[in-house]
């Protein structure tokens, strides 16, 4: 006879909701389907010229994308260091006039767009300045390096009537639009959590960058790069690993938490968090840096009509020792999505009822009633639960990707020249940049004072 003790583990095993779905819900490997790409915009007329302000690494990738769109043509660009301003002449030709200061470029009538790729401290002081000076503008994000910036920057929007787009290509992916319509089609019931991670495992991952053996002040130009930040001595340093120092960038939540916020808000139709608690610190990047390496923050979402209420956990870690994953996982009563860079899976298995095995001899508090007590409310639970009302739900997975080659940030640039032609909505206007930038600061704000912070979503449809 077996022990009383090896009885009640057999029967949990034996009992348990888990044992007799596994059998039946074990995941096929289901089909892939190729996600549509967008119709091929059609070669216009006429040309949009473009300049690009600051010609780092996203300076460059945010150019050459630009230029894969039919009708546009680069003329001038600007960046502090004398070596980039060379590089883009070796690039892009001798006719690419290219400027220490910024505000030649806003001089000059023939360039009709901008792209600020400058660092974050400088986003909202040359969008705007661009704004008024009759230029459309395609930004960065975040959007603003402090919160008391965003509001200047939506009513310059407002008042200039300037085409302006956030450069967070999420709002304009297919994979997020699918994700959006799954969740609006209620194929995960209702939406009650978001997981969401950003994660690196390398030198330049976590910002690194190389710095040019001629770097000096002969070659940077220092002040004209710290601008309003405090005014130090010349720090090569500072001046290519910018996002290290908080006088200038936004740490990890404000450049890699806004693009998961985009994705976010996008697919879920929401305005953002009204509570923000972050935690994190510098834990491996020990090279003098002033920002942390690693980030985890929760954002609570209030119910908007649009969706219920839902939390948000969110993480950026900089030395994740098994690989640089990026992933989301939208959770709902019925299912779950997951998503990755290129493809997206929906997961359906929904709530599941408790056999008569789980509830009688399972880990339940059933067993641990007096026998005459385990009888009575035995039969009183096949009364009420006869087999037949009782049905095991069956997994079911599907999955989408994008097709090969297919660049998010392209489609973003489409529809943003494209808003300057037709004069259509952008897909990022400063409105909806502010909401991805705001809790991402915040996320920064609660590390450094460790309180849970309130933010108003509704505060900007007010103004």
């Amino acid at each position: 006879m077996p022990s009383p003790r090896r009885r009640f583990l057999r029967n949990i095993a034996a009992g348990s909701a888990v044992a007799p779905i596994a059998a039946s819900v074990l995941a096929q490997n289901p089909a892939v389907t190729e996600l549509a790409r967008r119709p091929e915009p059609k070669s216009p007329n006429d040309k949009i010229r473009i300049a690009t302000i600051g010609m780092g690494i996203i300076g460059f990738i945010d150019t050459d994308t630009a230029l894969k769109v039919p009708g546009t043509e680069l003329v001038a660009v600007a960046d502090a260091y004398a070596g980039r301003r060379t590089r883009a002449g070796e690039v892009y030709g001798k006719n690419v006039k290219a400027y220490a200061d910024y505000r030649e470029i806003l001089d000059r009538k023939d360039v009709d767009a901008v792209l600020v790729c400058t660092p974050d401290h400088w986003h909202a002081k040359m969008a705007i300045d661009a704004m008024k000076a009759g230029k459309a503008v395609y930004c960065e994000k975040p959007m603003v390096q402090k919160l008391e910036e965003g509001m200047p920057l939506i009513d310059a929007e407002k008042a200039t009537g300037a085409v302006f787009q956030v450069g967070s290509q999420y709002a304009a992916s297919i994979l997020y639009d699918k994700v959006r319509d799954l969740i609006a089609e209620g194929a995960i019931g209702k939406i009650n959590s978001v997981e969401a991670r950003y994660n690196r495992n390398s030198a330049i991952g976590a910002w690194q960058y190389s710095i040019p053996t001629d770097a000096s002040p002969e070659t940077c130009d220092w002040d004209r790069f710290l601008g309003s930040a405090p005014k130090i001595p010349f720090d090569a340093t500072r001046f290519f690993r910018w996002r290290n120092y908080k006088d200038y960038g936004t740490a990890v939540a404000g450049d890699l938490f806004v693009h998961l916020l985009t994705g976010i808000h996008h697919a879920t139709k929401s305005l953002g968090p009204n509570r923000v608690a972050s935690f994190g610190g510098t834990r491996y990047w020990k090279d003098g840096r002033d920002v942390p390496d690693f980030v985890m923050a929760l954002y609570d979402y209030p119910d908007a009509g649009t969706h219920p209420a839902f939390t948000v956990a969110m993480q950026c870690n900089f030395e994740d020792g098994g690989g640089p994953e990026t992933m989301f996982r939208f959770v709902g009563s019925e299912g779950v999505i997951s998503v990755t860079f290129t493809d997206l899976t929906l997961t359906r298995l929904g709530m599941v009822p408790s056999s008569e095995a789980a509830v009688l001899k399972g880990y339940n508090s059933v067993t641990t009633f007096a026998a005459d007590q385990q009888e009575i409310y035995g039969k009183k639970w096949r009364a009420e639960n006869p087999p037949e009302s009782i049905k095991m739900p069956k997994k079911e997975e599907k999955r989408w990707k994008v097709p090969a080659g297919y660049n998010e940030r392209l489609d973003h640039f489409t529809f943003f020249f494209e808003s300057m032609r037709n004069k259509t909505p952008v897909y990022e206007n400063a409105t909806f940049g502010l909401r991805a930038a705001a809790p991402a600061l915040l996320a920064n704000e609660s590390i450094d004072t460790g309180r849970v912070l309130g933010w108003d979503p509704l505060m900007l449809e007010r103004v």
